[in-house]
């Protein structure tokens, strides 16, 4: 008899009535990055208190994401990055148990990603540009799906899960395509296990009629909020999608460089918690009403 598949642990992140609360953990500037203040404890720690603030506040799961490090190399970062990640991310691991971990480098380096996910136990991955081909301010970026999934299973690592941005933010699609094919795309041809939309920029809304669009071709596979989330916007985009990813609404006085509020993580699950029921996934090709 066949063994049994080893379990995903990014499922636990979704509930049938209950969008996730996914926390970014912003990493100050690593060693390297223009910006690098020459403490690595004063990093680590920074972590550990937003994952605590996020964790106390109500999140699901969490992000380690080097931030910081702006401006961004568009595809491969250096190997301080990788290696300083791991260090941050494992500390992270241990710190939150039996929470989904994810690990994001920006801008597109899907590789370190998996490796640092791959090293510490992590359940995803996220990557700005897994399909297509996006124009953004670190230049022309394309698609990693291809490289990314076969180092995947190279590592034995098929247990770490892609969640993959749709016409990502602070970028362009090189050419025009509506989000309903893009989402297609990213699912069934670049292998994600779920599918990220978001604004323009860091802390802009996605629009409503994105997210309905981005759900009805999704087709039951998981749809995030990557941007914008503040309790405010959440009743009305909870029914419409399976979490939110948020960092910059839920920092001191919404100061996107200062530590996480937990009182603001909590303000925004009660949020998460009160909006509308789940909206039904329809039949493929069928489209959504307006709500």
């Amino acid at each position: 008899m066949a063994a049994a598949p080893p379990p995903e642990p990014w499922r636990a992140l979704f509930r049938p009535h209950r969008p996730a609360l996914i926390g970014v953990l912003h990493l100050p500037p690593l060693p390297g990055s223009p910006g690098w203040a020459g403490s690595f404890a004063a990093v680590r720690d920074r972590a550990l208190a937003d994952a605590e603030a996020f964790l106390d506040g109500g999140a699901d799961g969490l992000i380690v994401e080097n931030f910081g490090d702006r401006p961004f190399h568009a595809t491969a970062v250096p190997p301080e990055t990788t290696a300083a990640m791991a260090v941050v991310a494992a500390a992270v691991a241990a710190a939150a148990g039996e929470v989904p971990l994810g690990i994001n480098v920006l801008r597109n380096d899907g590789l370190a990603a998996l490796a640092v996910a791959a090293a510490v136990g992590a359940a995803f991955v996220r990557v700005n540009v897994l399909a297509g081909a996006m124009v953004t301010d670190q230049g022309l970026i394309e698609g990693c799906a291809a490289a990314l999934l076969r180092r995947r299973r190279l590592l034995a690592a098929e247990g770490v899960a892609v969640f993959a941005d749709v016409m990502v933010k602070h970028a362009h699609p090189l050419a025009p395509q509506p989000i309903g094919e893009a989402v297609e795309d990213t699912l069934q041809r670049a292998g994600a296990a779920a599918v990220i939309v978001s604004g323009v920029a860091t802390g802009a809304p996605a629009s409503l009629e994105d997210l309905r669009a981005a759900r009805a071709a999704a087709a039951g596979a998981p749809v995030l909020v990557g941007s914008g989330c503040t309790p405010a916007l959440a009743p009305g985009m909870a029914p419409w999608v399976d979490g939110v990813i948020v960092a910059s609404a839920l920092k001191q006085d919404g100061v996107l460089d200062r530590p996480v509020d937990r009182q603001r993580v909590r303000e925004l699950r009660r949020a998460l918690d009160g909006g509308e029921a789940r909206k039904p996934v329809p039949d493929c090709g069928q489209v959504l009403p307006a709500p």
